[in-house]
């Protein structure tokens, strides 16, 4: 496929990014003016509701690209939705996004566009057993509960990064899932009744990190770990290949990770 016939999925991944930044950033500006707040009150909120409904139009618009595109093409321009959203978040919190928290985005989505051009494409479909899905559902929870515990003793921009990565634990774990399901293996009903779980949780979860404040940290966090916790997944118990450049995936994570850091140090708390 030339560059010229994968444009329209590229313009569609972008406007999708687009739609996916503006959501989170909205739900992070409703969930860091108050006290920490719980999801069935947030559910009450017009302004985040109107977030999630934005984050649902771009994740259709991704699925739309990919079905119309390349992997390699569509994925890293989901990426860029870290670029947008550091941005729309400033302005929704009435200041300007600074050079040091652009650079230390880009450094983020330079390592995680790296990183998911290294995941070889699976040759076959998904399949898992009941009991590999428990297996998944059970590490995914206790190294969100690790998580969970460790940022119980730390400061407000780690405590949000430690929230923010098990809530993209349990997103890469339903992620995991959903592609089971996607792909028509005929599993048992249960699959489809245990997707909530990770699902609920990692919204949980995020939400909290959200309403700390650090909304540059948070989103970084949360896009470093879904797909990072996806490919583990994949590898351990989907018999998925892991990158054949072993180094260079682990330096582009780092970039990544990096890049998270010095938006914890640069990004300043919305939290009015």
């Amino acid at each position: 496929m030339t560059m010229l016939a994968a444009a329209p999925s590229a313009a569609v991944a972008l406007v999708g990014s687009l739609f996916f930044a503006l959501g989170a950033a909205l739900q992070q500006h409703v969930a860091a003016t108050g006290n920490e707040p719980r999801l069935r009150v947030l559910l009450r909120r017009p302004r985040w509701l109107l977030g999630g409904a934005v984050i649902a139009a771009g994740g259709l618009l991704h699925v739309y690209a990919l079905s119309i595109g390349p992997l390699t093409i569509v994925q890293p321009m989901g990426v860029a939705s870290l670029l947008f959203a550091l941005p729309i978040a400033a302005a929704l919190h009435g200041r300007r996004t600074s050079r040091s928290e652009l650079a230390a985005g880009a450094m983020v989505a330079i390592g995680l566009i790296a990183l998911v051009l290294m995941v070889p494409v699976p040759s076959r479909p998904p399949s898992m057993t009941g009991a590999e899905v428990t297996l998944m559902l059970g590490l995914a929870g206790a190294a969100a509960l690790v998580c969970l515990a460790a940022a119980t003793r730390i400061g407000p921009p780690g405590r949000t990064a430690l929230l923010a990565v098990s809530a993209g634990i349990m997103y890469g774990a339903a992620s995991t899932l959903m592609r089971v399901i996607a792909d028509g293996w005929p599993g048992q009903l249960w699959f489809l009744l245990a997707l909530p779980i990770p699902l609920v949780g990692a919204l949980m979860l995020l939400q909290k990190a959200y309403a700390i404040g650090h909304f540059g940290v948070a989103f970084a966090a949360l896009q470093v770990a879904d797909p990072v916790t996806a490919v583990s997944f994949g590898a351990l118990l989907l018999g998925e290949p892991l990158p054949a450049n072993g180094l260079a995936a682990t330096a582009a994570a780092a970039l990544a990770a990096a890049g998270t850091v010095a938006l914890a140090r640069t990004t300043p708390l919305s939290k009015r």
